[in-house]
């Protein structure tokens, strides 16, 4: 494949995600001049690139991802104020985080990067987080009097009447678990447009997280009931990397590791929200006519997102080497020797058509591994089984530093991989086991 189709589908991509902030932006009443500068530059070059084009495109793409963190900070200060002014209105007088959250905005000014997004988003869901629990604790309060004052025989004063009835339609829901938070009370544009996650979940099974904020709501868990995270529909946001974007260089370059997270992980995150909250809006008006293009859609974008997630983590600065322990054991089994696998695992991924996966994956029903191909993102893989090793073969993930030599890119992307992380994968996938058939 030619540079100009690659730089082509990579201005495609862009051109989609352009729209998508264009069109966020416009919803909220924000200006849209950088996204549609960005999107008439595409335009005028109408499948005709080089490679000055593309980095001016790229450019482009930063100046408007720039744009965009810049409105959250702006609606994460008024969301602040918002709260400020309904604590002070209910006579809530304890301290929820509003202070450390407004002096970080204000002491930052226009200056925000990556990692100060990071700790804004903390500060956002922990002063959320303590709201709703203080509001949870209040309502707590008032149905413990009413109870007690109905037992001494008197009715409910119509002073609290009032309140429950405001806290039912105000800014906080008081039911114990905040699922009837309205949206549109806390800033909710990065969940739209995020290049940073609301915590430092990796995504990776059994993370436990003691916050919840809103996105996310406790369930009970198959194992003895322990909570864990249920991400709601329409709801999920963009996991950090868990280490810098030069981290991976020589190997993997700093503009490659940038652009693939923030834009294209990224893209799938949004792909998967839309197709997930358009599916929701189905089932609640029960018109099911385009439910096949939105169940299309939440395969391609959620296989997108859940790969994506393995792979960063599938990936260390010290990596490289070879497995270790039970999941060293487990390949010398099934495939002969480590060499053997390394060599199948590097031809799988050399062959997949056209864009797309391989997969090291633990087949519960067959109590082995095995090496998968996957195009695109979700056509032919398999089911029942669970990735333990991935390797995103996609244009995005090497073109502008091998170019079109995937097996350049193949052999470095051996030198950082994290072991550790994979046999950790395996050791829990392992302890799942169906009815051999």
């Amino acid at each position: 494949m030619d540079d100009q189709v690659l730089f082509a589908q990579y201005a495609a991509r862009v051109n989609e995600w352009g729209n998508q902030v264009k069109e966020t932006l416009a919803l909220r009443g924000a200006s849209t001049d950088g996204a549609s500068s960005l999107l008439e530059f595409i335009a005028e070059h109408d499948g005709e690139w080089t490679e000055e084009a593309v980095r001016e495109l790229q450019r482009l793409a930063d100046d408007v991802y720039v744009g965009a963190l810049r409105q959250y900070v702006m609606e994460a200060a008024a969301w602040g104020r918002q709260v400020e002014q309904a604590l002070s209105t209910r006579r809530m007088a304890e301290d929820v985080g509003l202070s450390s959250l407004l002096a970080y905005i204000d002491g930052h000014g226009d200056e925000w990067t990556e990692e100060a997004i990071y700790e804004l988003q903390r500060l956002v869901d922990d002063v959320y987080t303590r709201a709703v629990r203080l509001a949870d604790s209040s309502a707590a309060d008032r149905e413990e009097e009413a109870t007690q004052e109905q037992v001494e025989g008197e009715s409910v004063s119509p002073e609290l009447e009032s309140e429950n009835k405001e806290n039912e339609d105000g800014w906080l829901d008081t039911s114990g678990t905040a699922e009837r938070v309205e949206d549109a009370k806390e800033p909710a544009f990065m969940a739209e447009l995020s290049d940073s996650p609301t915590d430092a979940a990796d995504g990776e099974p059994d993370q436990v997280d003691n916050v919840t904020d809103g996105k996310r709501r406790w369930v009970d868990a198959d194992d003895g009931g322990e909570p864990r995270q249920q991400v709601a529909p329409g709801r999920h946001v963009l996991p950090p990397l868990p280490y810098r974007y030069d981290a991976l260089e020589p190997h993997i370059s700093e503009e490659i590791m940038r652009l693939h997270h923030t834009k294209h992980h990224q893209s799938y995150v949004d792909g998967l929200n839309q197709a997930e909250r358009m599916m929701a809006e189905a089932r609640r008006t029960n018109n099911f006519d385009l439910l096949k293009h939105w169940e299309r859609e939440a395969a391609f974008h959620g296989s997108g997102h859940y790969l994506h997630t393995i792979f960063w983590y599938n990936m260390h600065p010290e990596g490289g080497g070879e497995p270790r322990g039970e999941l060293r054991a487990q390949i010398e089994r099934d495939f002969g020797s480590f060499t053997a696998f390394r060599r199948h695992f590097t031809e799988a991924a050399k062959s997949a058509e056209g864009v797309g996966w391989a997969l090291l994956v633990w087949a519960p029903r067959a109590h082995r591994l095995e090496i998968l191909q996957a195009e695109k993102h979700q056509l032919m893989a398999q089911w029942d089984v669970i990735p333990l090793l991935v390797l995103d073969v996609w244009e995005h993930a090497y073109y502008l530093q091998y170019k079109n030599d995937r097996a350049a890119y193949i052999e470095h992307w051996w030198n950082v991989v994290n072991w550790r992380n994979v046999e950790e994968r395996f050791h829990e996938a392992q302890k799942l086991r169906w009815q051999p058939f």
